[in-house]
């Protein structure tokens, strides 16, 4: 099987293409390598996937029209994993224009590749927890309002949603949508939480907390992430299938489903299990909620459960100390 993997150097991209080859397959990476965060980091997890015989990659910016199709247009593609996108919450009120182009104008462009891949069996793309914005229903279910967004970053990730839907409807193109939940674990981003604070307490400065401590995340590890994705991959919806978490939506074959933990975590408690890793106390600085962040997430996974099997296993006890040995790895600490 040939998949083509969107942002195979980001963090959950570079752990997908990992498991795909390691079970023999075919990857066909694309990525930017866009100066959001280190790009030696991205060249790094590259680095690694290039050692495989099974792996190609194509730098191209995936809202480039001309250089994606020059790129894959003449691959006969089985699957796509549309991971590639511009990240961050807070970000986007410095760069709105990066969201429009990477993630609306590139969504796009991926679902006109996938229109021309006769063969194609199913487009897997991320969207994001973010979507359910100040959404105060606890857990967070495919079902709930997802039409009032608190940043521009989870109204591109709605948009996205949108069009699958309507190229599904379209033109018959399997999908499903998979809603993350603050993915952490090795190789993970610089500009999240995990990476910022352990960063800061190894070189003795303090951690910024915001919203003084009071915050629920739902932290999922990338391995659990993964094995999800793999799982909605290898299960495509048929037209009877459509709509939000597997139900009925107007015939087309598109599906959208939170991946997550199905468990919320102080984000307090997170900083202690830090403490415990990496055997140091954090010097907090406690700050207001910034513009754009959700107090809590909590993703339900009645849906994905129900219809792919999939289970969590890894809880932050256990993940957090995995992330902080990769990275004093890393760093040769």
């Amino acid at each position: 099987m040939t998949n083509l993997l969107t942002g195979a150097a980001g963090f959950i991209g570079f752990h997908v293409a990992r498991r795909l080859l390691d079970q023999g397959e075919r990857v066909v990476g694309v990525d930017n390598l866009s100066p959001y965060y280190s790009v030696s980091l991205k060249e790094d997890r590259l680095r690694q996937l290039l050692q495989h015989p099974n792996f190609t990659f194509h730098q191209v910016n995936i809202a480039d029209r001309g250089a994606m199709q020059e790129a894959v247009g003449g691959l006969k593609i089985s699957s796509i994993i549309h991971l590639a996108a511009q990240a961050g919450v807070r970000y986007s009120l410095e760069n709105p224009f990066a969201y429009i182009e990477a993630n609306v104008v590139g969504h796009m462009v991926v679902l006109e590749l996938a229109r021309q891949q006769a063969a194609l069996e199913h487009l897997v793309y991320a969207s994001s927890s973010s979507v359910y914005g100040g959404n105060t229903k606890f857990p967070f279910s495919e079902d709930d309002r997802v039409d009032q967004p608190v940043s521009l970053y989870a109204a591109t990730k709605k948009a996205d949603e949108l069009l699958s839907q309507s190229y599904a409807h379209l033109y018959g193109i399997p999908q499903t949508g998979l809603r993350f939940f603050t993915v952490y674990g090795p190789w993970g981003r610089p500009d999240m939480a995990l990476w910022l604070f352990t960063e800061a307490i190894l070189t003795g400065r303090a951690i910024k907390v915001f919203n003084n401590g009071d915050m629920r995340r739902d932290f999922t590890y990338v391995d659990d992430i993964v094995t999800g994705i793999l799982a909605a991959r290898d299960n495509p919806p048929a037209r009877k299938d459509s709509g939000q978490g597997g139900e009925a939506g107007g015939g087309a074959p598109h599906r959208v489903y939170n991946i997550g933990n199905n468990h919320p975590e102080q984000l307090l408690r997170l900083i202690e299990v830090l403490e415990d890793a990496l055997g140091c106390k954090a010097e907090r600085i406690l700050l207001p909620m910034q513009p754009g962040d959700v107090k809590q997430t909590y993703a339900d996974l009645t849906a994905i459960e129900r219809d792919l099997g999939f289970k969590p296993t890894t809880v932050i006890e256990q993940g957090v100390p995995q992330f902080t040995a990769w990275y004093r790895d890393y760093y040769n600490l």
